[in-house]
């Protein structure tokens, strides 16, 4: 935006951020936290600090630097209104996870190391941070977020110490911060829809069990790699011979990949063309099938045994699991796997639709990254990397519930 169209918003903004950051106790803070949305908002090439409070009639440099990198304001009832509201907002139909890199030199700044970078497409210097979105197919805002911290870190006290990493933060792996963040968006009073994500999770048995333990319904995506048997299929346990530990139940034959259990529908002609969502251009369809498969695999076989009591004691029955797969025509193999909790007959557009939804999350990372600067952060520590995206979150979402107000036209 323009200096003069940030200048007009600055009475909404002002009750907006007396709604979201009401939690704060002082009065200046509140001032800086709506000068910092309205730098983030402003034109310009970078969106730190310095140049921010440089583009405004009313920035503070030092104060700014304060505000963000050592005030001690808790970022958690923040994000925690602005979920609610955008979700009342936007009446979400899924919760997408997703997690999100921020390239980094040095290594200092907390969270920093070398891991795969999916802003650069390979291994490079980055933070990493999982994310959870409440998204339609018209809106999306991020709700909660939570900064990867490497084993390398958790292992360095000092070096967590001098990055304000709080004390007793562990590693972790990206499935279980997501689960933690489901966690804190539903002790916000707000409950899930239906959780989607990418196949970095879907591949979690894990994490999905998690999801399940939860209570949550989800579509997640998968490689085709993954490996099943048919639903019919029945394990049977062998005669005991008298020598060694009982024998275990088991299944006939081996397990098949995805990518061949498609093939046999595709075979029965169980591909149907799906109109899955409407689009700018006009209908959006592809072709997709639903299939119910055991999934197989170490993981699955070893939760499986837990869930049956330990090994000796499982039937050996693997739990059965709902497939999408999309095979467009004129391809020579499928295009996408995703595996779901919901029951195999619930309607293959409405699977397609949420499985599909995933993508919404690149508009926010398009606004959010290149609009609202939430990669230009120049800070090192875990305090003012919280603050920062609580901040770009905070001006994203004043920003969409202007676009959902059909008396308000939001200047570009």
């Amino acid at each position: 935006m323009k200096l003069g169209d940030v200048e007009r918003l600055r009475g909404e903004l002002a009750e907006f951020v007396g709604d979201v950051f009401g939690s704060l106790p002082r009065r200046d803070q509140r001032r800086w936290g709506a000068c910092y949305l309205r730098g983030l908002m402003l034109d310009g090439r970078r969106k730190s600090i310095q140049p921010m409070a440089a583009r405004l009639p009313d920035g503070d440099m030092q104060a700014l630097q304060q505000f963000v990198n050592q005030s001690p304001w808790d970022p958690l009832p923040v994000r925690r209104r602005i979920a609610r509201r955008l979700s009342e907002a936007i009446a979400p139909q899924v919760w997408v996870i997703d997690d999100v890199s921020f390239p980094k030199c040095g290594r200092a700044s907390a969270g920093v190391a070398r891991q795969y970078c999916g802003a650069l497409g390979k291994r490079a210097n980055c933070q990493v941070a999982v994310s959870v979105h409440a998204a339609t197919d018209s809106a999306s805002c991020p709700l909660e977020w939570q900064l990867y911290l490497p084993r390398e870190w958790a292992d360095d006290l000092e070096r967590c110490r001098r990055a304000g990493v709080p004390e007793g933060t562990v590693h972790q792996e990206k499935w279980r911060l997501a689960l933690g963040l489901l966690d804190n968006v539903s002790g916000w009073g707000l409950e899930a829809p239906v959780v989607v994500a990418d196949a970095g999770y879907g591949v979690s048995t894990p994490f999905r069990h998690g999801l399940e333990e939860r209570g949550m319904s989800y579509v997640l995506a998968l490689t085709g790699k993954e490996v099943a048997h048919e639903l019919e299929a029945e394990p049977y346990r062998p005669d005991y011979g008298g020598l060694g530990p009982p024998t275990l139940a088991r299944y006939r034959t081996a397990p098949r990949s995805l990518a061949l259990h498609a093939a046999d529908a595709a075979a029965a002609g169980r591909f149907t063309e799906v109109l899955w969502r409407q689009g700018s251009r006009g209908p959006m369809t592809s072709r997709f099938a639903v299939m119910a498969v055991r999934p197989a695999g170490k993981q699955s076989l070893a939760a499986a045994q837990t869930a049956g009591g330990g090994r000796s004691r499982w039937d050996g029955v693997l739990p059965a699991a709902t497939v999408l797969v999309e095979w467009p025509a004129g391809h020579d193999a499928p295009t996408g796997y995703w595996i779901s909790n919901l029951p195999p007959d619930t309607p293959v557009a409405d699977l397609a639709r949420w499985a599909k939804m995933r993508w919404r999350v690149e508009h926010d990372y398009r606004e959010l990254k290149h609009g609202l600067g939430l990669d230009h952060f120049e800070g090192r520590t875990w305090r003012g990397w919280h603050h920062h995206v609580t901040l770009v979150t905070a001006a994203q979402a004043f920003l969409t519930l202007r676009r959902l107000d059909p008396k308000v036209r939001t200047p570009a």
